[in-house]
């Protein structure tokens, strides 16, 4: 798993790996994360998932093996 910008601020580290169970979906990642990391409920509105460096829905199932990045909203100019 990958993680950026704010996102990346509130975990402990921006690359890591999550044991899931089979038939597991981003959502089931996602819920891991917020339950360890309870700052990202801050930011779980706006952020967006990518899995194998395509946007993907939480409802995406995840396989062995997937890169999976956290893309929160960028700003600027």
């Amino acid at each position: 798993m990958l993680a950026f910008a704010r996102v990346r601020e509130l975990l402990p580290e921006s690359d890591f790996a999550l044991d899931l169970g089979d038939g597991s979906r981003i959502r089931d990642a996602w819920a891991i994360l917020a339950r360890d990391f309870p700052a990202l409920s801050d930011v779980a509105a706006s952020t967006r998932t990518a899995r194998n460096g395509r946007v993907a829905s939480l409802d995406e199932a995840l396989c062995d093996g997937d890169e999976l990045a956290l893309l929160p909203p960028v700003g600027g100019g």
